[in-house]
């Protein structure tokens, strides 16, 4: 669950994963140009691109109150319990689609915990660092669940690399490509959806692949509430409009039964946000 920030007093922005990873959908259908290389296999990366996060269904379906704000938790808020099951149940529901969309799942999995490999400077609302905080008595339970997705991703790498059809998807450069795309698509749209359009600014992601061989930085700038500039633009058209469905909700009284927190938003009117990504 994501909860966008709002100017004082105002309902703020509330979307599912499915919401988010819907828009991220969008961006990597429209990824690619002269500059930097499409998605390749694209089958199996838009897959992976509309369900990086298919774990957090079941979560999302009756999210908890952060009480700081009686709003729904933003997934860098969520405890850490309900947290790892969805980092779990993603990999999970991507392997039983396709070995390399569990594959780069489980990656990204892994790679929240460990600063997205290295390959980001896009930090989180509400964390300090790239990667997922973990207090030390969770330490023992998240390693586990570390050690268990580097096993996944060692069988499955063993599985494609039987198949002539995909053993080059695993070579590392193109491996870490596509890794790198779904980074890019997931922080980009994490910026839209953690804040509302005032507290918008600059922002740079780096390592986005032009090739398997070759990383660039992209500047995204505000231009106004609703159209923001990329230097250098990513997509194929010469304009993109992305949007993203959600609902606005104000803050839940404190005595509300938690236990019908997700029919209280799916009571809510469906909304939705545009955004006008242009070339700088």
């Amino acid at each position: 669950m994501i909860t966008q920030t709002a100017p004082e007093g105002e309902a703020h922005f509330v979307m599912t994963m499915a919401d988010h990873m819907e828009m991220c959908g969008q961006l990597a259908r429209a990824f690619g140009n002269d500059q930097f290389q499409p998605l390749e296999p694209r089958e199996e990366m838009l897959y992976l691109v509309d369900n990086h996060d298919r774990g957090w269904d079941e979560y999302d379906a009756n999210p908890g109150l952060d009480p700081d704000t009686q709003l729904p938790y933003i997934m860098s808020r969520t405890p850490t319990l309900d947290n790892m099951k969805t980092n779990r149940l993603s990999p999970d529901a991507n392997e039983a689609h396709h070995p390399y969309c569990g594959l780069l799942s489980s990656m990204h999995s892994w790679g929240l915990y460990n600063r997205r490999y290295g390959f980001t400077q896009f930090v989180v609302r509400a964390r300090t660092t790239t990667s997922i905080t973990v207090k030390n008595m969770y330490q023992p339970q998240v390693d586990a669940l570390l050690t268990d997705e580097v096993a996944r991703q060692n069988r499955l790498k063993a599985k494609l690399a039987e198949d002539p059809r995909t053993r080059s998807w695993i070579e590392e450069k193109h491996l870490f490509q596509n890794y790198k795309q779904l980074q890019f698509f997931d922080t980009l749209s994490l910026y839209f959806h953690l804040y509302h359009a005032g507290e918008r600014g600059e922002e740079t992601y780096i390592h986005v692949p032009l090739s398997p061989e070759a990383d660039g930085s992209v500047t995204l700038r505000k231009v106004n509430e609703s159209v923001y500039s990329l230097n250098p633009f990513p997509f194929a058209q010469d304009g993109l409009k992305i949007t993203c469905r959600g609902r606005y909700a104000k803050p839940f009284p404190r005595d509300f039964d938690q236990s019908k927190v997700g029919a209280a938003l799916r009571s809510l009117p469906m909304d939705m946000q545009s955004y006008e990504l242009i070339a700088a």
